[in-house]
């Protein structure tokens, strides 16, 4: 007779581990039913469920500049926006979205942007 369970050990990083807990508990999910859905959602797609690649281009990110770098793209910024060279707000975020395949703010959250 075969196992009903099986145990699955993992190690995994506390701040992901706790966000993705506070959204299954939101969904009602346990961290286990995910896992499980997980795992057949590999077997289904004979693969990982998604796409796994590097982004081609990441956003400015200013916590990782000096004071110089920093001005510099503040000046390149401002120059798009006389030169009329503007996006709305909600154009940008459809673009993000798009360009590293995440569908809501904690997603930009959780990748830091």
């Amino acid at each position: 007779m075969a196992a009903k369970s099986a145990n699955l050990y993992a190690r995994i990083e506390p701040d992901v581990k706790e966000q993705a807990e506070e959204i299954l508990a939101t969904l009602g999910i346990p961290a286990s039913n995910a896992i499980n859905m997980f795992y057949k959602q590999i077997i289904l797609n004979r693969g990982l469920p998604f796409e796994v690649k590097i982004p081609t281009a990441r956003p400015v990110d200013i916590s990782r500049m000096n004071a110089e770098t920093l001005d510099m793209e503040l000046e390149k910024g401002y120059a798009d926006m006389q030169a009329g060279r503007t996006k709305s707000a909600a154009q940008v975020f459809t673009d993000i979205r798009r360009d590293y395949n995440v569908s809501t703010t904690h997603d930009l959250k959780v990748m830091g942007l």
